[in-house]
């Protein structure tokens, strides 16, 4: 009886001392961020891609070198569904995930609304110029888990109430319809191919930025900026790529 009690207590023990190595270890893991030790310059650390990857995002675009649009790409959007939204701050980024999202069409496929999330400038630059804040919508193709991002530039303006409600919403769920905070006229926009502007850095991403800016107040940038006011990712080589404007 007394060796099954040494031998229980033994196996407890060892259990755990094993948890407790295994949570210190958790602790101590590395996690990619946008600061000096963990940022863009050691993300090739997390992901190889991030660091090899020669069609990687964001880039600069030269609004006066594009090509013109091949028709095949156009953008449809049909991300216009009011519906529950939970709402995060998940470390990186201020992240919206719809219940049930919209969806976008690109060359006859369907792309549906996974998330958007924000940056507190934007990650893409415009002629050399950032703008105040961006929001990447982020679609999947269901049948290719292709990934598709509509980027919505935000310059300095009036009050955008699909703002205000994520703002005030942050750590919980909201009603609001995604399509609110994006322009009116969407069928102006730039084109390429590109990757995700975190780690993994996956590349063969769709990316389309919207020409036309939405407003927000600086009371609403500045609020954003409390949370991330530095997490974009610098601009990177466009190597052989071209980029496309409709």
């Amino acid at each position: 009886m007394i060796k099954k009690t040494l031998l229980a207590l033994s196996i407890t023990t060892l259990t755990m001392t094993t948890s407790l190595y295994a949570s210190e270890k958790a602790s101590h893991e590395k996690h990619w961020d946008y600061g000096t030790n963990n940022g863009p310059t050691h993300w090739e650390e997390f992901s190889g891609t991030c660091g090899k990857g020669i069609h990687q995002s964001p880039v600069n675009i030269l609004a006066g070198k594009t090509l013109k649009m091949n028709h095949a790409y156009d953008l449809t959007m049909h991300d216009d569904i009011t519906g529950l939204a939970k709402v995060i701050d998940n470390g990186h980024s201020i992240k919206v995930t719809p219940e049930h999202g919209g969806h976008i069409n690109l060359h006859g496929e369907i792309f549906d609304l996974l998330q958007f999330h924000f940056h507190g400038k934007s990650e893409h630059t415009i002629d050399g110029k950032r703008f105040e804040m961006v929001a990447h919508m982020v679609h999947q193709n269901p049948k290719t888990k292709q990934l598709a991002v509509v980027a919505v530039f935000f310059e300095e303006g009036e009050a955008n109430k699909v703002l205000e409600k994520i703002i005030n919403n942050i750590g919980s769920t909201v009603q609001l319809d995604p399509q609110d905070f994006v322009p009116l006229e969407t069928a102006h926009y730039y084109h390429y191919v590109g990757s995700l502007t975190t780690p993994p850095c996956s590349e063969n991403v769709q990316w389309y930025l919207l020409k036309k800016p939405q407003e927000a107040s600086a009371e609403q940038i500045k609020h954003f900026r409390k949370f991330y006011v530095d997490n974009e990712r610098p601009v990177q080589e466009l190597h052989d790529r071209f980029i496309e404007a409709n």
